[in-house]
């Protein structure tokens, strides 16, 4: 067992976190936290250093990577954003144009891929309903037939990107999940939705953006539709499928959650380290030599290496998975353990690094706060919810038919 990732991976991570530091750093990142806008020039920033649509296949305009390399992005960009606006961005940019270029129509994805490589182009998901998120199924936005088309008409809500995707960038959109069919799974399609095109905002759509606590750069917002045409062309997966195409983006897209994850809570670790050394009381000493805080440090160090082997081997099952060599159930349940483990790790450690910063923490004068709410987005629900995580974990482990939703 080799536990390096090779010459070529570590290159990449070199070459990447040299590319961040100079789009993010010298507290770039804190800007666009604290204007609440993520600037297209970001965006493209994040195209020209290769990390969107990263998995996506060459002849379709994406880089043709795997999804071990994707978390390791994810995992740089979670570090040197831990807010967690541009990472959210980058790793909704690789699953689900992916889904789209696994499952949709070649030349739908290639249009759409191509731009969201470089930067051009959002591309999320589209699920989420006011009457909730983790039961997909019940699923209640319908799309009817109009010819070779659909009418969408319905209501999303918690959707990120929407500013995004419908006012930052000329083009946009998200798999969209509707019913074309009865109640239940099986009753579901999904659709290439674009609700911007060359600058134009699609007839019968309206949309609002949330005021979120936290990760502010990268919007929250509601997606009305009212009689939306979408082509059927943009049928992902075939009609009736829309289920079955969403519950294999989920686990990959919670992959790229759980490397960030991880890398916003190293940033926060290191935060801690250095605190302890420079904060001096009780006659000058420094606060490291007591073990409430030195003790605490070890343990957060401890806890987040144990998350990012666990991350890395979802991402080694993706790759596994994607070649045809481990099954749709092993990837669950390495991602559901990724994601709940690395995102429990990540708050835990941020409220460790505030605990050991002290009062001043919890002022805008320290930047820990921003990373903490960011990752408090992914501990209620983004990317489904914890305890659907551990749901997830014990179906796999125990079986269907002894765990039931």
């Amino acid at each position: 067992m080799d536990f390096s990732l090779g010459p070529d991976l570590e290159l990449f991570r070199e070459s990447l976190r040299r590319g961040l530091e100079k789009l993010l750093g010298g507290g770039r990142w804190v800007e666009i936290d604290e204007a609440g806008v993520l600037p297209a020039e970001t965006i493209r920033g994040l195209g020209s250093l290769g990390v969107l649509a990263l998995v996506c296949p060459e002849d379709l305009g994406g880089q043709g990577g795997g999804w071990l390399e994707a978390a390791i992005a994810a995992e740089e960009v979670g570090y040197h954003d831990p807010s967690m606006s541009t990472a959210v961005y980058t790793l909704l940019n690789n699953a689900w144009p992916f889904i789209l270029s696994r499952h949709g129509n070649p030349d739908v994805a290639g249009g759409i891929v191509e731009r969201v490589a470089r930067g051009e182009m959002f591309f999320g998901i589209a699920s989420t309903e006011p009457s909730g998120g983790s039961d997909v199924a019940g699923i209640k936005t319908r799309a009817e037939r109009d010819g070779d088309s659909y009418r969408v008409y319905g209501e999303k809500i918690l959707i990120s990107g929407v500013r995004e995707a419908l006012e930052t960038l000329d083009y946009g959109g998200w798999l969209l999940l509707a019913r074309t069919g009865g109640e239940g799974h099986r009753g579901l399609s999904a659709f290439a939705f674009t609700g911007k095109w060359g600058g134009r905002l699609a007839d019968g759509l309206e949309y609002s953006i949330l005021d979120t606590i936290g990760r502010h750069g990268i919007s929250t917002g509601i997606l009305r539709l009212d009689g939306v045409e979408v082509p059927g062309s943009r049928l992902v997966g075939g009609e009736g499928r829309g289920f079955y195409v969403a519950m294999e983006g989920f686990p990959l897209a919670r992959i790229l959650v759980a490397a960030a994850n991880i890398g916003a809570a190293k940033w926060a670790l290191e935060r801690a380290v250095e605190w302890s050394r420079e904060r001096r009381l009780f006659g000058g000493r420094p606060i490291a030599s007591f073990q409430g805080v030195s003790f605490s440090i070890a343990e957060a160090f401890a806890e987040l290496e144990a998350a990012r082997l666990l991350v890395y081997r979802a991402a080694w099952t993706a790759d596994r998975y994607v070649r045809g060599e481990a099954s749709r159930e092993e990837l669950n349940l390495y991602s559901a353990s990724a994601k709940l483990k690395a995102v429990d790790t990540a708050f835990s450690i941020f409220q460790a690094t505030m605990k050991i910063i002290g009062g001043i923490s919890f002022t805008k004068e320290v930047d820990v706060h921003r990373g903490l709410l960011g990752t408090l987005s992914y501990l209620v629900g983004a990317e489904g919810a914890q305890n659907i995580m551990k749901y997830i974990i014990a179906r796999d482990l125990i079986g269907r038919e002894y765990v039931k939703l």
